[in-house]
């Protein structure tokens, strides 16, 4: 008994051997009419070995590029485009990744700190400029503080690095707050430890416990 294994390889496992078996035969017919018949015979019965995709121009073509796969692409039959496969426009080679180019100052920060601190640049509006680059601050510091536990960050530190990010175009660096985030986070934790509760008039009240009148 011969195995599988001791057979020729399957070019395509999908289409089966008989398939291969049919378009090796067919490189052997050597009247050209009778060859272009029987590839498109074979292009039928391998359509309908998938017949859940639709029969349009593109999977036509797929189909006729699997068939001068199979044969090694020495077969000289004409697909109905015209256009003779070749292993170039066939098997497609993986494209290699682009590798980021960008240059980033201080890493541990990130490539969208700069972005932002582009955006604050932009600001026309000095109250709003210096929100914006209490928030940047304050990231930055929590940024600091995730990348390196090790180390002690002191607010000269980031606003060091703030004013290199901003490369002298904005002055007021040394009145940044740095700990807009925290603030932030603090208030919300105060909240949810003391939800307001309803009053029997249906008004919300802050705060758990009734004071008793006197």
């Amino acid at each position: 008994m011969e195995y599988n294994s001791q057979k020729e390889k399957l070019v395509i496992p999908e289409y089966g051997r008989h398939i291969q078996g049919m378009i090796l035969y067919l490189k052997k017919v050597e009247n050209k009419e009778e060859r272009q018949v029987f590839a498109e015979e074979i292009i039928n019965l391998m359509s309908n070995i998938n017949p859940q995709n639709k029969q349009n121009q593109d999977e036509v073509q797929r189909l006729w590029n699997h068939l001068f796969r199979i044969a090694g692409f020495d077969l000289d039959v004409t697909p109905p485009t015209g256009e003779i496969p070749t292993p170039d426009s066939v098997i497609k080679h993986p494209v290699k990744p682009s590798y980021n180019q960008t240059k980033i100052k201080y890493r541990h920060y990130g490539n969208y700190i700069q972005k932002m601190v582009n955006k604050a640049i932009e600001e026309k509006d000095p109250d709003k400029q210096k929100e914006f680059l209490n928030v940047i601050g304050s990231y930055m510091k929590l940024a600091y503080k995730t990348w390196n536990p090790e180390h002690y960050v002191s607010d000269e530190i980031i606003l060091g690095d703030l004013k290199n990010l901003c490369r002298g175009k904005i002055e007021f660096i040394d009145d940044i707050q740095l700990d807009a985030l925290s603030s932030s986070k603090t208030s919300r934790r105060q909240k949810s430890a003391n939800p307001p509760v309803k009053s029997k008039g249906g008004r919300k009240r802050k705060g758990g416990a009734r004071k008793k009148r006197r």
